[in-house]
């Protein structure tokens, strides 16, 4: 059986798609849908400042073209997003997800580089994972 002590690193999407402060909702809305994502990570110079999800950027598309036009990722983004270390235990991310009632986890490498980001769909994969344990087709 999987240990829970694995590190969240190990269910992480490396090197995710992301999105910059400037992008209108429009591009935002395109990227999610091209890519099938509900969460982007927004990065200034590689480092994660914000995300964004698809909640938030279907608010902004209920509003008039003139207003929604004047709104870019930088002013939906959910600011100084949860971050943990990739080396930071499965369950503990897990945990604090479910406290502070987030979707996804911004995930630094040792160094506190950007590294990835750890969506609620990837904690879902963990969990069937570690149910299965060694018995790939235990469903």
């Amino acid at each position: 059986m999987t240990s829970r002590k694995m590190p969240v690193e190990e269910f992480t999407t490396p090197d995710p798609v992301t999105a910059s402060e400037a992008m209108t909702v429009d591009e935002l809305r395109a990227l999610m849908d091209r890519h099938g994502i509900r969460h982007l990570p927004v990065l200034r110079g590689g480092a994660a400042v914000g995300v964004v999800s698809d909640r938030d950027v279907r608010v902004v598309l209920g509003l008039d073209v003139a207003a929604k036009h004047q709104v870019c990722a930088s002013d939906i983004m959910a600011v100084d997003p949860l971050t943990v270390a990739a080396s930071t235990p499965l369950d503990r991310v897990a945990y604090a997800m479910s406290d502070q009632k987030v979707g996804s986890v911004i995930v630094t490498d040792d160094d506190g580089q950007f590294y990835g980001i750890f969506t609620a769909s990837d904690a879902l994969n963990a969990l069937v994972e570690i149910a299965r344990g060694d018995d790939p087709d235990a469903f």
